[in-house]
């Protein structure tokens, strides 16, 4: 079997937190290498057909049930070699899942508990085992919970359910053990694979789920190393030197984005998972820390402040091998066929934009739909075309930096206009015809942000042949 080498970054926050009332979880999906191409697609709905789905790393086979709603994923291409993983997008009753966060448990708990890494399931087909077939985020909770118990997990997962109400963060850490908890309305929380989850209350079913047995579990196996309390991270989580160098300053980052004004240590291991702002809380808040590489800070690879040492420090946030960065957000303030948008970046986030894909807009654009295992410079697929775009940022950022940046806030500022024009008009239509006109109408800012990316990538490349230091002035008085 692979091994779970997702390392991602996780942002969710409660909608009484945000400044429209929508509900937000975000995830970079980051893998092992920087090329692993993906597309995004639409799963149809199906009726009166049990059926299964196969895990291509691993033998785990789960029985679904005859009837599914539509959902979205974004799947990766060589599916046969490196697995499905459909990791994220909102089905047909506006439930989003997002999965996975890789978390890791320690060696006390996982001796008690194996990991079914033959058998049990993993991410691989974690999304399409779970999202056809929730009807809110509890529900998604709830319903991976029985899986668990019935095939095992293979993997130590953090997986992201949400809908108009709630979001919630399940963490899944032995074969067969996991708690979730609700995001409450007025916070947000941030994570980087390690074990997030803190102080559980299991009097407070209302924001707290969790497997069957799993105090029993603790107790009977000597696992709580507090005198008092029951944290789940402290029970089941890492702190090591690798923890501190890449999981942790992830978090801190965040927070320090969030909540500038709170001194935290970015080597803590006791950096809260949950916290609160004395602000609202945006879309590009989100976006800001799901593409940072802590700029500001002396740990900036990019940047000017740190020594060379202090730079190759931490593990950034946004990486060459992020394929894909999102924020599922449910805005309740849009009519409900309208109101879910999966804003999604298949480039490197620093340098790449959030495209807004409505969740009822059935008919994905064949520029995400179809994406080749390799770069055609005829730069028709997405995926290849934003990849491209971060290359050649990246390549003179100093001096190609502003015109990216100034590419961006541009394209947010379309963005928004967009979404509240489209969402509009949907009021009183039948679901077939929400589905057509979204289609029509995401396919047009597609095209619109492909000739933009691309006149950007000329620019840059006109100006990249300007900065050739393969030139030579010859002095007049010669």
């Amino acid at each position: 079997m692979k091994k779970n080498l997702s390392a991602c970054t996780t942002v969710l926050v409660g909608r009484d937190a945000t400044i429209d009332g929508s509900t937000m979880a975000a995830r970079n999906d980051d893998t092992f290498g920087p090329l692993n191409p993906q597309r995004f697609v639409t799963y149809p709905a199906y009726h009166n057909h049990p059926n299964q789905v196969k895990a291509y790393l691993n033998k785990c086979v789960i029985d679904r049930p005859a009837d599914g709603y539509r959902y979205q994923g974004t799947p990766n291409v060589d599916y046969k070699k490196e697995g499905t993983y459909d990791e994220s997008g909102f089905n047909e009753k506006n439930v989003g899942m997002s999965a996975t966060e890789s978390v890791y448990a320690n060696e006390r708990v996982l001796a008690c508990d194996p990991l079914n890494t033959e058998s049990g399931i993993n991410e691989d087909l974690i999304v399409a085992a779970v999202l056809p077939f929730i009807d809110s985020a509890k529900d998604g909770v709830a319903y991976l919970g029985k899986l668990v118990a019935k095939y095992g997990s293979a993997e130590g997962n953090g997986v992201i359910f949400s809908d108009k109400n709630d979001v919630w963060y399940m963490e899944i850490v032995t074969g067969h053990h996991w708690v979730a908890q609700r995001i409450p309305d007025d916070a947000y929380a941030v994570t980087g694979n390690r074990i997030a989850i803190q102080q559980v209350d299991f009097a407070d079913s209302a924001n707290f789920m969790w497997s069957d047995g799993i105090q029993e579990f603790v107790a009977q196996n000597h696992l709580n190393p507090d005198k008092h309390g029951w944290d789940f991270r402290h029970i089941f989580g890492t702190a090591n030197v690798f923890d501190q160098h890449y999981n942790t300053p992830r978090q801190w980052y965040g927070h320090r984005v969030l909540n500038p004004s709170i001194d935290l240590d970015p080597l803590d291991f006791d950096l809260p998972f949950v916290m609160r702002t004395n602000h609202k809380i945006t879309l590009e808040d989100v976006e800001q820390i799901l593409s940072s590489h802590y700029q500001g800070t002396p740990y900036d690879p990019l940047g000017h402040e740190g020594t060379e040492h202090q730079k190759q420090l931490f593990r950034p946030i946004s990486l060459n091998r992020t394929q894909n960065s999102h924020v599922l957000q449910v805005r309740n303030d849009l009519p409900e066929a309208a109101s879910t948008i999966m804003w999604m970046s298949f480039g490197v986030p620093t340098f790449t934009p959030y495209l807004p894909f409505f969740g009822n807009a059935e008919d994905i654009d064949i520029s995400y739909r179809e994406t080749p295992e390799k770069l055609n410079m005829d730069l028709k697929s997405a995926y290849w075309m934003y990849r491209t775009l971060s290359m050649l940022v990246e390549s003179h950022h100093a001096e190609f930096a502003q015109e990216d940046l100034d590419y961006l806030k541009d394209a947010r500022e379309y963005f928004y206009k967009w979404v509240n024009q489209v969402a509009s008009q949907v009021d009183g239509m039948k679901p077939a015809e929400v589905s057509a006109f979204l289609s029509k109408e995401t396919h047009q800012m597609v095209a619109e942000m492909a000739k933009r990316t691309k006149e950007l990538m000329a620019q840059l490349v006109m100006h990249g042949l300007e900065l050739s230091k393969l030139t030579f002035k010859i002095d007049k008085n010669l």
